[in-house]
């Protein structure tokens, strides 16, 4: 797997401060349970709360209307929900899903700004993992639009597999569609391929990478840009 991403238990923006700052935050902060399929954030609605994962993954989902949504991003333990924070209170368009469960530190919105004003290396963390994020964000719109859906479902794999650190690990066919933005018979056909390949075991949402390698060879380019670590 990646050697972008930490091992599960702990969260690289919160392992890259110091001793001291790291104990701060982690005090103001509970470990909790994600479970699947847990909404942690609704569109355009202010962040109670914000998460570090240790373990699992998160989607961030774009949508339009009530039918309309595609994944843009995952979060694990390389990350945090809720970033866009040190920008100012504005609420986030994206609606935050558990997709890989897991745990994470959950910490108050209130602890979390507070912490931002301790001018603690905590802001320049995030303002490093935001700009990588907002780079991603133009990767994926330009990835949906040019890479046919075989190769954008590998991508999708392998993020997935990179946080959930283990070769087996559990999508649902909707999760899938909501990641690449197509219809549920897109992904069967996808799947498909790659199992006829040889590359992966897919039934009833539980996936087994088999060949890694050749999953990242049958992945677009966007997946080997991204193999670069938050520091």
């Amino acid at each position: 797997m990646s050697a972008a991403l930490p091992h599960p238990g702990v969260n690289c923006l919160i392992e890259s401060l110091t001793p001291s700052e790291r104990n701060k935050i982690i005090k103001d902060c509970d470990t909790v349970d994600m479970v699947l399929g847990t909404v942690l954030h609704e569109p355009f609605q202010r962040y109670q709360c914000v998460y570090f994962p240790l373990a699992g993954f998160i989607s961030l989902i774009a949508t339009q209307g009530e039918h309309q949504r595609m994944a843009v991003g995952l979060v694990g333990n390389e990350g945090m929900l809720g970033a866009t924070l040190i920008l100012g209170s504005h609420p986030s368009s994206m609606k935050s899903i558990v997709s890989g469960a897991g745990s994470a530190l959950k910490m108050s919105t209130m602890h979390f700004l507070r912490a931002m004003h301790a001018k603690s290396r905590l802001l320049h963390v995030l303002q490093m993992h935001l700009a990588t994020t907002i780079d991603d964000l133009s990767k994926t719109a330009l990835c949906t639009r040019f890479h046919p859906i075989e190769q954008r479902l590998a991508y999708w794999l392998l993020l997935a597999q990179d946080r959930a650190h283990a070769d087996n690990f559990y999508l649902t066919h909707e999760s899938l569609a909501d990641m690449l933005g197509v219809r549920r018979s897109g992904i069967t056909v996808a799947a498909g391929e790659l199992q006829a390949k040889a590359l992966i075991h897919y039934t009833r949402g539980h996936i087994h990478v088999l060949n890694r390698t050749g999953l990242e060879a049958a992945s677009c380019e966007c997946y080997r840009d991204k193999l670069v670590p938050v520091r």
